[in-house]
């Protein structure tokens, strides 16, 4: 039996872990922290539950697609596991008017033409645009790299409905759309959610996911579907060492011999997956001469290729004091964070989940966006200096909330933070570059760019994770697990379960 070391526990980590045990591997995932998932995760504070993660879980619909298999294979999703309804992406408030991005596209549609009949071409291009945006689906059997006919036939009107996409906002930004509505309401609203130098494209697609009926959410949120994935791998025979951070693999001409823990031990197998932060395998464990061409061009293209991340702060509210289920954003003179100045405040409510929120109280999650330059501060002022890093997450916590105050007023007395985190949480906890939980934004000059997880100079070394592949996320990270899974499995000649 072929011996397989995986760095790093997360999602794309233990993905892999379970394609290959199934498919007659022996696996040893290593994973530096306490508990497995990687960014699939959350926690407890005051036992009040603080989810991670997951917003929305692209193809969570039964439908038998490639993607919604492979959830079912490694057990983020299942006949018996209960999903929280989608029923909108998100809402904006502002001068009295509210935009909804409803799972129902037409009350979309019908909403956003009462507040600005004279952007009927720009709304009915969007809306159409959306609805051929619903083929969206994930690639998850087979790279596609190694794509034959049979599979480009497969993936037609997929590949086709993209295409089309990307030609309807060819070479716009998130900003771009938003300054093509006359409605200065319609057109913020399509800055709340991604960073406005996102592509265009991009917004369509995750829009459509939710439209679709395929971005619900397990009930429970990400830390039970991080311990049931965790389940799966440990119950077809993997081993997943935890508290195991490894130093190194340890290379040997045009391949590796394993790994070089940080205890000393050092593991020897017949292959080696990296499924942690490109930058931190490219940097720390093996040199950086290594990095895929492909990858190392977007590191250095920092004119085109960005990171972001956000201040999170999460709140207990004793009560109900009308806050909307769900992600809801509201126009506002709000504070500086970092260097960003908050024009919006917006609340992620968990009243969708009954799991969560314990009865009679309100639990929500407040994000602010923070680029590069908020995002290093972040980490250098963890590194140098705790009680300064601890005194600002207070500060900027203080002032989200006093925000959520002036909105609603119920609030006053009632709320209190419970917990907040930031890009230097990512940073440490999971070797995140720049502290971003996704990959790299490409901008509206440049093209995603996705890496086949191949290091050329190493025979039996292959890289996984988010970061392979377009703008990141849950869906690529597993992908990207399986696709290395695959590959390892093409060499050996056996079926890849």
């Amino acid at each position: 039996m072929r011996k397989v070391i995986i760095i790093g526990g997360g999602i794309s980590g233990l993905t892999a872990g379970i394609v290959l045990q199934k498919s007659g591997f022996e696996t040893h995932i290593y994973e530096k922290n306490p508990i497995g998932g990687g960014e699939l995760t959350g926690w407890r504070r005051e036992g009040i539950y603080i989810d991670n993660c997951i917003d929305w879980l692209t193809n969570s619909k039964a439908d038998g697609s490639e993607m919604y298999e492979l959830w079912k294979d490694i057990g983020m999703l299942g006949d018996d596991i209960k999903m929280c309804p989608k029923d909108k992406f998100f809402s904006y408030t502002a001068d009295g008017k509210t935009v909804t991005f409803w799972r129902d596209l037409e009350r979309t549609k019908k909403e956003m033409l009462e507040i600005s009949p004279e952007d009927k071409d720009n709304i009915e291009k969007f809306i159409n645009t959306v609805k051929i945006g619903e083929v969206f689906t994930v690639p998850a059997n087979k790279p596609m790299d190694k794509f034959g006919p049979k599979e480009l036939k497969k993936f037609w009107p997929f590949l086709k409905g993209m295409g089309a996409i990307r030609k309807a906002y060819d070479g716009m930004s998130l900003q771009d759309l938003a300054d093509s509505f006359k409605s200065p309401v319609l057109g913020k609203a399509f800055t709340m959610m991604h960073p406005a130098n996102t592509q265009a494209f991009s917004f369509i697609v995750s829009y459509a996911t939710i439209t679709s009926g395929s971005g619900d959410i397990p009930v429970g949120g990400s830390l039970p579907a991080a311990l049931r994935i965790c389940d799966r791998y440990k119950e077809l025979g993997g081993d997943l060492h935890l508290n195991c951070p490894v130093k190194k693999v340890v290379i040997a001409g045009n391949q590796a011999s394993g790994v070089l823990l940080e205890d000393g031990t050092e593991v020897n197998a017949d292959y080696v997956i990296g499924a942690t932060d490109a930058n931190h395998m490219f940097t720390k464990l093996i040199p950086p001469e290594y990095m895929p061409k492909k990858m190392k061009a977007v590191f250095d293209d920092k004119e085109h290729y960005s990171t972001f991340s956000k201040f999170h702060a999460f709140y207990l509210i004793e009560g109900k004091v009308g806050i909307p289920e769900d992600t809801s954003f509201w126009k506002c003179d709000g504070p500086m964070i970092g260097h960003t100045k908050m024009n919006a405040v917006g609340t992620l409510c968990y009243d969708y989940d009954p799991t969560i929120t314990p009865e009679g109280k309100t639990l929500v999650q407040v994000k602010a966006i923070q680029y590069l330059e908020d995002c290093l501060d972040w980490i250098d002022l963890a590194k140098k200096d705790p009680d300064a890093y601890e005194a600002r997450r207070k500060d900027y916590a203080d002032k989200l909330m006093a925000e959520i105050v002036k909105r609603y007023p119920e609030a006053e007395g009632k709320i209190r933070c419970i917990d907040t985190w930031t890009p230097a949480t990512y940073a440490s906890r999971c070797n995140s570059f720049n502290g971003a939980y996704m990959s790299f934004v490409a901008d509206k000059n440049s093209k995603t760019v996705t890496t086949p997880g191949v290091i050329k100079q190493l025979k039996n070394v292959f890289i996984a994770g988010q970061w392979n592949m377009g703008s990141g996320g849950l869906p690529p990270a597993a992908v990207q697990g399986k696709f290395a899974a695959w590959r390892i499995c093409k060499k050996e000649g056996v079926a890849c379960k």
